[in-house]
């Protein structure tokens, strides 16, 4: 297997633009400015491969052909509704068809190159977009690119593939094209549905029938920072891997949990996001032979928080990660300031904050976090053979 790092980059994948829209493709622009600045994207063993267009082939693998014909026919309809398309969450746009397929295609090119052994990681910051259904649009994503890549793993000959989201929202699209599929297990850290969409992602979901423990969700209460978060993860996440046994790691890396995202109610920093991605890698490395697949996803602080996130989302599988008190570039704020006039551009790649965490325990007085690792080990724990209430488990 080649040591090297994918990274899947062309600036045609900034054409999935929703307008005057949450999901700004600036967070993308700006992620690969900073990763470029700080030397992150010249390092030895870096690659840098352009995307193609996921053709109907592969995403009919996923998406039912009736909705790609009409994600296609609604730029040219000025009336267009239907199939969750023509709203103000997924309003129709210029190419929307071709821009969706890219960033399809791109995600795929990142699974092929870690599959076929040509990279140890890949990533594709653009992709991410794990809301869309096999039959409609859903929360600012089009084609579900994370399930077309893991369809084509799964094509492939793949066996058994951890998918990973640790975005603010339930990984809701994923979760559901593979529910019947003991193959594919689907793992969501998410803010809780009582209060975010889409409103699903309760612990008692763990999966259809045949693939029972095959879905694993752990719903957080609202304002949860770094040490909650990681305490959650760290009592769930390695466990459920370990007992699946992945060929691969799938990650979908959402930079909305973090304290100054506008469109959800989670604490985390910059810091936490970093541990994260080093956990990941260390899951992947343990695991899966570093066979690592990995997607941005959701992000709306465009400027303050996604592309420091995703930069060392980037270091990490790229090599050394960032040291958190390196300073932004000069050249990216100026950047940045001309981009999003009137943001708050950050100075270092930090938010100053330990990330640091204390392991679940299952005494003590329970804590919201505690009750949210409680139902979730409850719900999943025994259908994959593990002890809901040992923490070596």
């Amino acid at each position: 297997m080649s040591e090297d790092t994918v990274v899947v980059w062309d600036e045609s994948l900034l054409a999935y633009d929703l307008g005057d829209h949450p999901l700004d493709p600036v967070r993308v622009e700006l992620t690969i400015a900073l990763a470029r600045e700080l030397g992150v994207l010249q390092r030895p063993g870096v690659r840098l491969i352009r995307p193609w267009p996921a053709d109907d082939a592969l995403l009919t693998r996923v998406h039912d052909q009736r909705y790609l014909d009409a994600v296609r026919m609604a730029p040219r309809e000025p009336f267009f509704s239907g199939f969750g398309l023509g709203t103000s969450d997924n309003p129709v746009f210029d190419r929307m068809h071709e821009s969706s397929a890219l960033i399809a295609g791109a995600t795929v090119a990142a699974a092929e190159a870690v599959w076929w052994g040509q990279a140890r990681r890949a990533v594709n910051v653009a992709g991410g977009l794990h809301h869309a259904m096999s039959d409609r649009a859903a929360g600012f994503c089009i084609y579900n690119d994370p399930a077309v890549a893991i369809a084509r793993l799964l094509d492939l000959g793949a066996e058994r593939i951890a998918y990973v989201d640790v975005d603010v929202h339930h990984g809701d699209g994923v979760q559901q094209i593979f529910w019947d599929d003991p193959r594919v297990l689907t793992v969501s850290l998410h803010e809780t549905p009582l209060a975010l969409f889409p409103g699903t992602g309760f612990p008692d979901e763990t999966g259809g029938p045949g693939a029972e423990g095959s879905a694993v969700n752990i719903a957080l209460p609202p304002a949860v920072s770094d040490a909650g978060w990681q305490r959650a993860f760290h009592a769930i996440v390695p466990s459920v891997l370990r007992a699946f046994r992945p060929q691969v790691l799938f990650t979908q890396c959402g930079a909305d949990a973090h304290r100054s995202d506008p469109l959800a109610d989670l604490h985390l920093s910059v810091d936490g996001q970093r541990a994260t991605y080093l956990a990941l890698r260390a899951l992947a490395d343990e695991l899966c032979e570093g066979r690592w697949v990995a997607t941005g996803g959701g992000g709306y602080a465009l400027v303050e928080v996604v592309p420091r996130a995703w930069t060392h989302l980037l270091a990490t599988a790229t090599g050394a990660p960032l040291d958190p008190a390196t300073l932004t570039p000069p050249a990216w704020r100026a950047l940045a300031a001309a981009r999003r006039p009137g943001s708050d551009v950050p100075l270092r790649m930090t938010d100053g904050i330990d990330p640091g965490y204390e392991p679940w325990q299952p005494t003590g007085e329970p804590n919201p976090v505690d009750r949210a690792i409680a139902a979730t080990r409850k719900a999943v724990f025994p259908l994959l053979g593990l002890d809901p209430h040992d923490p070596r488990d």
